[in-house]
């Protein structure tokens, strides 16, 4: 009788230790719980958010950050819905929402980008500047061949994307004076990526990038246009036309995980990264839109 009181006694206290270890556990998974930031939308401002998204990780490593791309009228759509709490875009949202819906969104102008006209390496040792007129019939299929601007006898292979995309409505707006671009379904991508290795590899290639595309990347080559050149100091002195705000839209405030996301974003800590990537800083600008 004695030994059985015994084993009951160690039985009680192994099954108090475990709950004392079991609580210990449930607190300490609290405590390591991961907040989550999902973005979708601009693949121009792709590059950017996904360096932002590394380094802020690095020093917030109880945030999960997922950025992807797929253009802006998808990112807009999907933060108006509710799928993402970030939508990246090109374009004010009211161009690819309705008006009730856009004025759900909260804006937060992280950046400016810049828009080039691109064209193969090859081309570009006669192709190097473009009136805006021969840039609009060269993107509205009325001029067909390089030999028309200057260049060699050569088909022109227009590198196009779809129409949900951002950088399309900001390139149609501010290079082609809103002409519609005629559309090559063949080689219709939104994936900035597979543009800039399409016109590197085809001799008659021309279509339109982000500079952040082609920071440290000579594969393809910029053309001007009436005769000003796509860069950064040109953007900030609004000599350059083709450029846009890089938005991230949240809908309402979003939630505080995104809110500190993006704050870190435009803050003086990442600032830094902008330029270095191919961006213009929104402060940093002669002009505004």
């Amino acid at each position: 009788m004695k030994m059985t009181k015994i084993a009951v006694g160690i039985a009680a206290l192994v099954l108090s230790t475990s709950m004392v270890f079991a609580g210990g556990s449930k607190d300490k998974g609290k405590s390591a719980e991961v907040a989550t930031v999902t973005a979708s939308g601009s693949s121009a401002l792709f590059p950017l958010a996904k360096d932002a998204a590394d380094k802020y990780k690095s020093v917030n490593p109880n945030v999960s950050v997922t950025i992807s791309a797929g253009g802006s009228g998808t990112g807009l759509a999907q933060v108006s819905d509710g799928s993402v709490d970030i939508g990246n875009s090109d374009v004010f949202a009211e161009s690819k929402l309705d008006a009730a819906k856009a004025a759900e969104l909260v804006d937060h102008k992280v950046c400016v980008i810049t828009m080039a006209p691109v064209i193969n390496n090859e081309l570009a040792k006669d192709v190097k500047n473009l009136t805006r007129q021969q840039l609009i019939d060269i993107f509205t299929a009325k001029i067909t061949n390089w030999n028309a601007v200057g260049g060699p006898d050569e088909p022109i292979l227009l590198v196009t994307r779809p129409t949900t995309s951002g950088t399309r409505a900001l390139f149609k707006e501010f290079a082609l004076n809103g002409a519609e671009e005629a559309s090559n379904k063949s080689l219709e991508t939104d994936n900035s990526g597979t543009l800039l290795q399409t016109v590197a590899q085809n001799k008659g290639a021309v279509g339109y990038l982000a500079l952040s595309y082609l920071v440290n990347n000579n594969s393809v080559s910029t053309v001007s246009i009436d005769g000003v050149a796509p860069t950064a100091g040109n953007t900030y002195n609004g000599t350059y036309p083709v450029w846009g705000y890089e938005h991230m839209y949240t809908k309402g405030e979003g939630s505080k995980a995104a809110q500190d996301f993006i704050n870190y974003m435009m803050g003086s800590d990442y600032g830094k990264n902008i330029e270095a990537q191919g961006y213009c800083v929104t402060a940093k600008m002669k002009v505004s839109r």
